[in-house]
């Protein structure tokens, strides 16, 4: 076991910060015990490793196992945000200036760290997000492996070259159509060239990771967000992210992607951020539909 300890600079909420990394509930990679500690199995470029991390009195103490426990150790400061700036952020909205003030410690993660971010977005796509976290779930326990250090019943994603190599028959099991399938093949086929994304600018990432067929804006943007900690990399083709937009700064339906980025356009460089304050609040459309039903694959 390695340690290393980081001291933030600012008031700071490692929950708020870390959490968009974790797929759902029962998440194999991503835990939160009851004391607030969180523990992240990744695939680094040095191999599998294991973070433990506790906040306590203003710091962030990282204990880290695996043959990936250097690397995650030496880039924890931008994993929990130190390389963000939240300083260049202005509210221009009653509502987003309330969540900024209510929100102080909230930093954008940076994992630099492409295709476990990837993989996962496009496991979402056009799918309920049940569907996708109980996909991400059957996929790392079947074909990850476990977790190095003492934490129980994780997993570490698979390799690019295991991606590449699961059988049909296990997507299928998984509930992943062939489509998106072949989509992570690819990006996995091509790991070397999209992990080079995480040291590009938005737009440079951006096409890199567009370059993969099946791989579009709204997956990008998730990716990005998480892999490179961009906070204007706002998310579009999603389904309910401009309506909750649209109804959090106007109080009106109907919103457009096109709509929410002109509401967005004060905060040009700051999107993201402005959006991930917007979804802290309470502030939600009325609901006019049912929700999607979960369509089972394995019954196809």
């Amino acid at each position: 076991m390695a340690t290393r300890t980081w001291t933030p600079p600012a008031p700071y909420d490692m929950g708020r910060t870390l959490g968009v990394l974790a797929r759902g509930p029962g998440d194999p990679a991503y835990r939160v015990d009851p004391d607030g500690s969180v523990w992240r199995a990744s695939r680094t470029p040095q191999g599998p490793g294991t973070l433990h991390l506790t906040s306590e009195r203003g710091r962030v103490h990282a204990e880290a196992w695996g043959p990936g426990a250097e690397w995650l150790l030496e880039t924890l400061p931008a994993l929990l945000g130190a390389a963000d700036d939240p300083d260049a952020f202005t509210p221009r909205h009653r509502l987003v200036h309330e969540a900024h003030r209510r929100h102080q410690g909230l930093r954008l993660t940076r994992t630099g760290l492409v295709l476990e971010s990837l993989i996962p977005s496009v496991l979402e796509q056009k799918v309920t997000a049940d569907e996708a976290y109980r996909a991400w779930r059957l996929l790392l326990h079947q074909h990850g492996e476990p977790a190095p250090g003492p934490a129980p019943r994780m997993r570490v994603m698979p390799s690019a070259q295991a991606w590449a190599m699961i059988p049909s028959w296990d997507w299928h099991k998984a509930g992943v159509d062939g489509k998106r399938a072949a989509t992570i093949v690819r990006a996995a086929r091509a790991a070397a060239r999209l992990e080079e994304a995480a040291a590009m600018d938005d737009a440079r990432a951006s096409r890199r990771l567009q370059a993969v067929p099946g791989i579009g804006p709204w997956t990008a943007a998730e990716t990005l967000q998480r892999s490179n900690g961009s906070p204007d990399a706002v998310t579009v083709g999603d389904l309910h992210l401009p309506k909750v937009i649209g109804y959090a700064l106007t109080g009106a339906g109907g919103t457009d992607d096109e709509a929410m980025l002109e509401l967005l356009t004060p905060y040009e460089g700051q999107r993201h951020r402005a959006c991930r304050l917007i979804l802290l609040t309470s502030v939600r459309p009325p609901r006019r539909a049912p929700r999607f039903a979960v369509n089972d694959m394995r019954a196809l």
